[in-house]
């Protein structure tokens, strides 16, 4: 029964898709500017025959409804189009680009997880003391920070003083790493080879630790909330009064309960990881796909936009997908709907 509810959902987010997909193919064109201007250099030498060719071969010179007819027609069979500017399938290089950009926040998702339990947990347990007061306000901070601050100030701490961790890039050139799968960190483990693997998780950390540092500091006042009030619940007071231990209190009845709107926050959180890092992309040299897409907004490169946010979109479709299903595991009082 849960298996047909979670292929329902799945189903469910075509419609949505398609939504997403017309939304985006208007609002681009919205947008100043033309991009066959912009990738010949605002005419200049080129006869207006030539742009008028160039806007035909785009279908640019279509009606709008005429395009967008061609572009769900197009994405039904999974094709999203040819770049304008990589004169590339847009599949092709979201594929080569995605998993740069996967591996980083993954980085940033691990990073913020390992800090934010410990801290909500612990500033929940002891409520107003120093503890609790200084990691909230650290975590307030964390939320205040700009993602392109923090990256430049962790650059000019971590690389340019302490010269210790390198600044931009994904891994050192000549470490040899025969690549399999496109994400470095496992093709380093699956050939063995340490030197990478050591190399590409020194890439990793300054900008996982950049853009998990806003992630980490929601998810722990998140946490700590939730822990406040499941502390406060009538089954924990009993469980205190047949002398449970204190920390199995905490662990077992507390936190599982209070993971439920702690793991909305975390989907939701995902779905920003990776579709929200553009800016961490371009700070840290990071070859992935928010730092591509930055390039194809400048240079009006329509079907490669269309291509990356429709993937955006699904990935936030699909970790509230994953959300819900955790609920079920969470609480087996809640159904899927």
């Amino acid at each position: 029964m849960r298996g047909i509810k979670i292929l329902e959902r799945v189903l469910g987010t075509i419609p949505i898709m398609f939504g997403v997909a017309i939304i985006v193919f208007f609002f681009i064109r919205l947008t100043p500017g033309d991009p066959v201007d912009i990738m010949m250099g605002q005419g200049g030498s080129i006869s207006a025959g030539e742009l008028e060719n160039l806007r035909e071969e785009f279908h640019l010179n279509e009606p709008l409804h005429i395009q967008l007819w061609y572009f769900l027609r197009d994405a039904a069979q999974g094709d999203l189009g040819y770049s304008y500017v990589l004169k590339q399938p847009v599949t092709a290089l979201i594929g080569e680009r995605l998993p740069a950009t996967i591996e980083l926040a993954l980085g940033a998702l691990i990073f913020s997880l390992l800090v934010a339990f410990p801290i909500g947990v612990i500033s929940a347990v002891r409520q107003n003391s120093w503890l609790d007061r200084l990691s909230m306000s650290t975590a307030f901070l964390g939320i205040s920070m700009p993602g392109f601050w923090l990256g430049i100030i962790l650059i000019l701490l971590f690389s340019v003083q302490l010269h210790w961790l390198p600044v931009q890039g994904r891994i050192k050139l000549g470490t040899g790493l025969e690549q399999h799968t496109g994400y470095f960190v496992l093709d380093s483990i699956l050939t063995g080879n340490m030197e990478a693997l050591k190399s590409s998780l020194l890439h990793l950390v300054l900008p996982s630790v950049t853009l998990g540092a806003p992630v980490a500091a929601v998810i722990a006042r998140v946490l700590r909330s939730s822990m406040l009030e499941t502390l406060r619940s009538d089954y924990v007071t009993l469980a205190r009064s047949k002398g449970v231990a204190e920390w199995w209190v905490v662990i077992k009845h507390a936190l599982r309960n209070a993971m439920i709107p702690t793991v909305t926050v975390v989907g939701l959180q995902v779905g920003i990881l990776l579709g929200g890092n553009m800016v961490i992309e371009t700070v840290f040299g990071w070859p992935g796909l928010g730092r591509m897409v930055v390039k194809a907004i400048f240079d009006r490169d329509f079907p490669l936009i269309q291509g990356a946010v429709m993937i955006y979109a699904f990935t936030f479709v699909m970790a509230n997908l994953i959300v819900d299903v955790m609920y079920t595991y969470l609480n087996p009082r809640i159904r899927l709907g």
